[in-house]
């Protein structure tokens, strides 16, 4: 029988902000102990974005396995799309589960447009469907078997919205004790996207003062990445003033701890009917966030805390106690599981991660994002290029992550680099990662 899948997606959450990884001061011991009874890939990726709101392609990719650049924009964010023109949905994850015998599930944030969740889902209840909102008033819609969702149906969610979400997944999981098919769970927590407000026992868990601030902090970015005017990098003032944004930290972690401890209700449901056996368990997130580093607030932007995110997998199938180091796409894990459920995809950009898990592969040679036309990055092995194109002015920034994984030091002009840094360039150009309009006028171009 096909597993059971419950995908886990958190807002906002870098790859560095789970206990485990030893990076930062953050507790989450359920996410660290469905990483020891799991796989945890630890260089994962978002393609990039084509609009500020970076979360709503990068779920539309996780949800149709297709890049951001193939996907009608009115998919990316809107609510409902325009009603003057056709817009092309593409076959879901969700509605080819279903096609293959699954129940499909949803609750919490869904940034992708009515239509698609109603093709998505069998069954749901505290769906969200905006980017952002206060997580004690979060206006949430019952499932519509209709399809239709009117705004005027959304009621607010009594309480805070990581308890609901977390609890409504809790529920549906436990309602499927004596159900023979498969069951898709699918919970979006917004947490820890702002307006950060975790509970208070939470947040009693971090005093701001104890919080050192990360090794790649500054007052200011250097130099106009194309968005320093943004409203995600409006939030605090400039310079950055060093006890807001460890105030700021001891929120983030807050909210992650307090979603840690749902991810642990959600997994001791699954085991309390019998299932954990046959059912694989995914945490990922959207984006990561600046928070401070390289005096960005942000996730606009291609440096690791933005580009980077947690992706733990756990369930049959997967190794245990394994740290994968391997170079992947956070939406590889779109026809990831569909392997899993025995159902077969073409991929035109996103493959699965089995070969990857497996140690049948050491990952992909590079990955690439990019932010709008003005910021692309590629990744090799070692060393990460990232070009800005912003009013005509073209810059480049190189980083030896194997020596400098906080990206403090530029190595662009370093001889020593020259060779590979040409060659990330030709290829950065040859996988057109980014609009035609960002393709031509950078150094060495």
């Amino acid at each position: 029988m096909p597993p059971n899948i419950v995908l886990i997606v958190a807002a906002d959450q870098r790859a560095t902000a789970v206990g485990c990884e030893s990076v930062e001061l953050v507790q989450t011991p359920n996410l660290d102990a469905l990483a020891q009874r799991g796989t945890r890939c630890t260089a994962a990726y978002h393609f990039g974005s084509c609009v500020p709101a970076v979360c709503a392609p990068s779920r539309a990719m996780l949800h149709t396995g297709i890049p951001y650049t193939e996907i009608d924009p009115a998919l990316m964010g809107p609510v409902r799309p325009p009603t003057d023109r056709n817009v092309p949905i593409p076959p879901t994850l969700g509605e080819k589960l279903r096609r293959a015998g699954y129940h499909c599930f949803g609750t919490g944030k869904w940034h992708n447009g009515v239509e698609t969740f109603a093709r998505s889902f069998d069954s749901g209840d505290a769906i969200f469907f905006y980017g952002m909102a206060d997580h004690w008033f979060t206006p949430a819609h019952a499932f519509d078997p209709s399809g239709s969702y009117p705004e005027t149906a959304a009621r607010n969610a009594p309480g805070h919205s990581t308890d609901v979400f977390g609890q409504t997944a809790v529920d549906f999981i436990q309602s499927q004790r004596d159900r023979e098919n498969p069951f898709f769970c699918y919970c979006a927590f917004t947490s820890p996207h702002d307006p950060r407000t975790p509970p208070d026992a939470y947040r009693r868990m971090y005093d701001p003062r104890q919080i050192d601030l990360p090794p790649n902090f500054l007052p200011e970015h250097p130099f106009d990445n194309g968005e320093l005017e943004i409203r995600d990098e409006r939030l605090l003032g400039r310079p950055r003033d060093t006890k807001e944004i460890q105030r700021s930290l001891a929120a983030y972690y807050a909210m992650i701890s307090h979603m840690d401890t749902w991810i642990g209700r959600i997994c001791e449901a699954v085991d309390s009917i019998g299932k954990t056996a046959n059912t694989l368990v995914v945490h990922t997130a959207d984006h990561g966030l600046a928070l401070g580093q390289h005096g960005l607030l942000g996730k606009q932007n291609m440096y690791e805390h933005s580009v980077r995110v947690p992706l733990i997998l756990a369930g049959p199938g997967v190794p245990e106690g394994r740290r994968n180091p391997g170079l992947c796409y956070q939406h590889d894990l779109h026809p990831t599981l569909l392997e899993f459920a025995g159902i077969p995809d073409e991929g035109r950009l996103f493959t699965s991660l089995l070969p990857l898990l497996n140690g049948k592969t050491p990952g992909r040679n590079t990955v690439v994002s990019a932010y709008r036309d003005c910021q692309r990055m590629i990744r090799g092995d070692r060393l990460k290029l990232i070009e800005y194109r912003v009013s005509g002015d073209a810059r480049r920034q190189v980083f030896d992550l194997t020596e400098d994984p906080w990206e403090r030091n530029d190595r662009a002009e370093d001889s020593h680099f020259a060779e590979e840094i040409a060659r990330l360039a030709y290829e950065s150009r040859r996988r057109e990662c980014s609009t035609g309009r960002f393709s031509s006028g950078l150094p060495g171009a």
